[in-house]
């Protein structure tokens, strides 16, 4: 991949590592936690040392000729151990901090051969891309190589087959992520297998590097980015979620609004209307400004008008709510227009209203969509 594409990725990471740092600072024993951040944090450190011009960097200041390829292999080890401990801590269960423990020692052990196996090994030809099929035979390096991808191949693995299995027994935005990291990890595998592929290749003689150089980033790449949009969808898919509902709200009361609106302009009833676009100020305000208009016109209702419309809807639907709203929805209508038209007429006296109690959210959206449905009857007619 190109040093754009890498430092690009490594960047959005890096924002979704920042979103989490309050709640790490404030949480920073939590496991679960942690291995979110790690996750988020390696896999930034897999496009960070994977650039070419970082891995050019990293050689030059440093004076060794390869040191970017352990470096490399070290992050992306540690970005598969720590998909794979995220998604066992994130099932938890009875053993869950044992086995979590063993995987890190493990994994820990693998990071320790790498750095030890480098340093017994001789790579005084500088290789930016190929290192691993061009080092594939040499004492030590080799050994080297192939641990780090066996170590990889082997903790993603098992991530896709917890997560793909796990994500059978749920429902909504765990499942989604799960999902979504599952089949990360899947394609992740892509890129230790690749290059084992190219490793034993080269043993045999023949060059397949173009598997190292062009396949292996490919997989890398969208591997890593699906995994961490799967490691943060269980914790923003129920904020995203909530937001849409408050949008849908907001939206099925336009019918409603609508209808009152001419009284609202000249009674000047309207609420000032939010300036940042949030959902739910946007709701609060549209709701808000309709019980101003439904409080002006509580003297107005016609309440035989209103048990009319029930009970006519009630023996169509044999619903209740339904029946109500188009009973609202009817008597609303008719005493906008009666106030509008200039025929002011006054409720008698101690005559009780339809309903005694303001209509919450979901009687208001019952109403609207009553109101959307008589609109959309009267223009068929018409037709």
């Amino acid at each position: 991949m190109s040093d754009l594409i890498n430092y690009a990725s490594c960047g959005l990471l890096w924002l979704g590592l920042l979103a989490k740092a309050p709640d790490l600072v404030r949480s920073w024993r939590d496991p679960f936690l942690l291995a979110i951040s790690s996750v988020l944090a390696f896999a930034s450190l897999c496009f960070l040392f994977g650039a070419p011009h970082t891995v050019g960097f990293i050689n030059d200041v440093s004076g060794v000729p390869n040191l970017a390829a352990p470096l490399t292999y070290a992050a992306v080890t540690a970005y598969g151990a720590s998909s794979l401990v995220l998604v066992v801590s994130w099932r938890g269960g009875p053993g869950t901090a044992r086995a979590v423990r063993r995987w890190v020692l493990g994994y820990a052990g693998v990071l320790g051969c790498i750095a030890i196996l480098f340093a017994l090994g001789d790579t005084s030809v500088e290789r930016r891309t190929d290192f691993d099929t061009y080092y594939a035979g040499t004492p030590y390096v080799a050994e080297m190589i192939v641990l780090y991808l066996v170590g990889h191949f082997t903790s993603v693995v098992f991530t896709a087959y917890r997560s793909l299995t796990w994500a059978r027994q749920l429902r909504g935005a765990l499942r989604a992520g799960l999902l979504t990291m599952g089949a990360g990890t899947v394609i992740g595998a892509g890129y230790s297998a690749s290059k084992l592929v190219a490793v034993v290749a080269r043993w045999f003689g023949r060059d397949w590097s173009a598997l190292g150089t062009t396949l292996s980033p490919a997989c890398a790449g969208l591997g890593a980015v699906l995994t961490a949009v799967g490691t943060v969808t269980p914790l923003i898919g129920p904020f995203l979620a909530a937001r849409a509902r408050c949008w849908r709200a907001y939206t099925r009361l336009g019918p409603l609004e609508q209808e009152l609106v001419e009284l609202l302009r000249r009674e000047y009833l309207s609420v000032p209307r939010p300036l940042w676009p949030s959902p739910s100020r946007w709701l609060t305000w549209r709701q808000s400004t309709i019980y101003n208009g439904l409080h002006y016109l509580e003297r107005y209702f016609d309440e035989g008008l209103y048990r009319q419309a029930y009970a006519d809807r009630l023996r169509t639907t044999g619903d209740r709510r339904q029946a109500e709203a188009a009973a609202w929805a009817r008597a609303i209508t008719d005493a906008a227009r009666t106030v509008t038209g200039g025929r002011p007429r006054l409720a008698v006296a101690g005559e009780p209203v339809p309903l005694p109690e303001r209509p919450d959210l979901p009687a208001l959206l019952r109403i609207a969509d009553a109101l959307a449905e008589s609109r959309g009857e009267r223009a068929l007619a018409m037709c």
